[in-house]
């Protein structure tokens, strides 16, 4: 055999096992690429407020419709009060591995990324800088806001803190912030992840739903879809004290509620006097946490003229996200205190009021991101306090451009949402 016939030999040779090889590594990479992605999902903060609980389900939801085929395993903080069984059943393929348990130790191992659900602050930022030092994986920040108190760093230890929070931050491949001012306040702080965006919370997009229990509770007090505004109070500052065995009392906080409670309740009860006096609309006044009951009672019903009463409904029990939807989606819009409902009304297109005050972090001015600026209040602003019951009017005595409005603000959210979407799954390659 001549030089050039072993030579063309082995080459022939070394094509072939090039070509096996090649296959090989090609099966191979098709098969890693065949496997779904596992998401491990950090959310679930708390039961007590049916905004806490719908953080979860919405960002489930969102999952849901723009990555079907990721799997996601739930790492919760708490989803008891029936919330476990409400997240199964809407999402039966759900996995749930809580703090200190074998699915956990397996989620660590098998999951490709961390998602960091919605929430006031980057509330599992332990949890967050855990899975960066043990796996080296990737993770992201959905939906948070960024509390301007942490940038007063008066002590040495509050400064460490902050700077672990920026650390933690610019680590991430994506931050995506609930309001446009905890954007800026992040960049403010130096914060580096390369992608910083406004991205709207995660309960805009929570559709669970208890038909059932709604309709009961409508039924037995004549409440017609179409013909009720909802109210929500809410004091400057939770008590959850009242609430929860291992909160403690805080004076300071308590006094603060009794010298504004009068104060941040006037508007919301003017509102419904009005509308009793000027439209055929009820008003049911409901809660979003465990404590808004009495409140509702104590600062509303109780306080209202005897001649408005029939057309005004109390409701003395707590409920679970769910029924509240089934509730809201019936309304003709929804006025008061809180955050989280006027952000699920919106999600479903139903004309929400936000009220807001300076115990509060930024979130609220989301609305303005949104683009229902006219529909955010502050009650330490005596100008736009007094433009609240003219504005709950308006949308009852014209609910169809106010639902117009809420369409809007609704698709605007929905892109980001896509938007937000497409980054991770970039992410996930």
């Amino acid at each position: 055999m001549n030089h050039n016939r072993r030579h063309f030999l082995a080459q022939s040779a070394a094509a072939t096992i090039g070509v096996s090889l090649g296959a090989g590594l090609n099966a191979t990479f098709a098969d890693d690429n065949a496997k779904p992605k596992r998401i491990l999902l950090r959310s679930s903060w708390q039961t007590v407020n049916i905004g806490d609980i719908a953080h979860t389900p919405g960002l489930l939801s969102i999952l849901e419709t723009h990555l079907p085929d990721a799997e996601i395993v739930l790492y919760p903080s708490n989803v008891d009060n029936g919330v476990d069984e409400l997240l199964r059943s809407r999402f039966p393929k759900l996995k749930i591995a809580k703090k200190g348990s074998p699915e956990l130790a397996e989620a660590y191992q098998t999951c490709d990324f961390m998602l960091h659900g919605s929430g006031a602050s980057l509330v599992a930022e332990r949890d967050v800088r855990q899975w960066r030092d043990e796996t080296g994986k990737p993770y992201g920040i959905y939906g948070i806001t960024l509390p301007p108190k942490m940038s007063h760093a008066t002590t040495a230890t509050s400064a460490d803190s902050l700077r672990k929070t920026v650390d933690v931050l610019s680590g991430a491949s994506f931050v995506y912030f609930r309001d446009s001012k905890s954007l800026a306040f992040a960049k403010q702080l130096g914060v580096k992840s390369p992608v910083m965006e406004f991205g709207p919370d995660a309960a805009f997009a929570c559709d669970l739903r208890d038909e059932e229990k709604a309709n009961a509770f409508l039924q037995k007090h004549d409440l017609q879809t179409g013909k009720f505004l909802c109210c929500i109070p809410r004091l400057r500052y939770t008590p959850y004290w009242t609430i929860k065995k291992t909160a403690k009392f805080d004076n300071d906080k308590h006094q603060r509620n009794g010298m504004m409670k009068e104060h941040d309740h006037a508007p919301l009860r003017e509102a419904i006097i009005q509308v009793v006096k000027q439209t055929d609309l009820k008003v049911l006044v409901c809660p979003e946490d465990r404590t808004q009951m009495q409140v509702g009672k104590e600062m509303i019903y109780d306080k209202l003229p005897a001649e408005v009463l029939s057309r005004v409904v109390w409701r003395p029990d707590y409920w679970l996200t769910g029924e509240a939807i089934s509730t809201y989606v019936r309304s003709a819009g929804l006025f008061g205190n809180e955050m989280h409902s006027p952000i699920m009304c919106i999600g479903h297109g139903v004309p929400a009021i936000v009220c807001r005050f300076d115990e509060q972090t930024s979130k609220g001015f989301m609305w303005e991101d949104i683009g229902l600026g006219d529909w955010l209040f502050d009650h330490d602003d005596e100008s736009r306090r007094q433009q609240l019951v003219s504005t709950v009017l308006d949308i009852a005595k014209n609910p169809g451009a106010a639902k117009d409005q809420a369409a809007q603000a609704r698709k605007f959210v929905e892109k980001r949402q896509r938007e937000t979407m497409q980054q991770l799954s970039s992410e996930l390659g």
